[in-house]
């Protein structure tokens, strides 16, 4: 499960570059299935990992504090768009990974360029719109 991360972690890594520090570090979004058909694929475990990842890591990279968040778009398009509005616009989220299907990942692609955020897809493709 840890080296299914390694991507996030490479692109977290990427966008601390990236982006001006903060005082508030990185926080990521785990957008993904964790009630439907692919919620075994990583649903709830997938946010379990990721904690124990950046535990691992001693819970900052480069010196900036890393904060996962999470929640279930239930494949759904339009409620996945208004979980990662809220999270740009609200929460401070600067990336969102685990994005599991093409529909979602479409959707929130278009809003991640617009608001000028990452992602990172399911299948480890990284967006950077900055």
């Amino acid at each position: 499960m840890k080296m299914r991360l390694l991507p996030a972690a490479v692109a977290a890594c990427g966008l601390l570059f990236a982006v001006s520090a903060s005082a508030q570090g990185v926080k990521i979004g785990i957008l993904n299935d964790q009630s439907g058909v692919y919620a075994d694929y990583g649903g709830k475990f997938s946010f379990e990992a990721a904690k124990m990842a950046i535990e691992d890591f001693g819970d900052s990279l480069l010196g900036q504090k890393i904060e996962i968040i999470s929640a279930d778009h239930q494949n759904k398009p339009d409620l996945a768009t208004s979980i990662a509005r809220r999270w740009y616009e609200v929460e401070g989220v600067d990336m969102i990974t685990e994005l599991t299907t093409s529909s979602v990942a479409l959707a929130i692609q278009e809003l991640s360029k617009e608001k000028r955020r990452s992602i990172l897809s399911w299948r480890g493709h990284f967006t950077h719109h900055r």
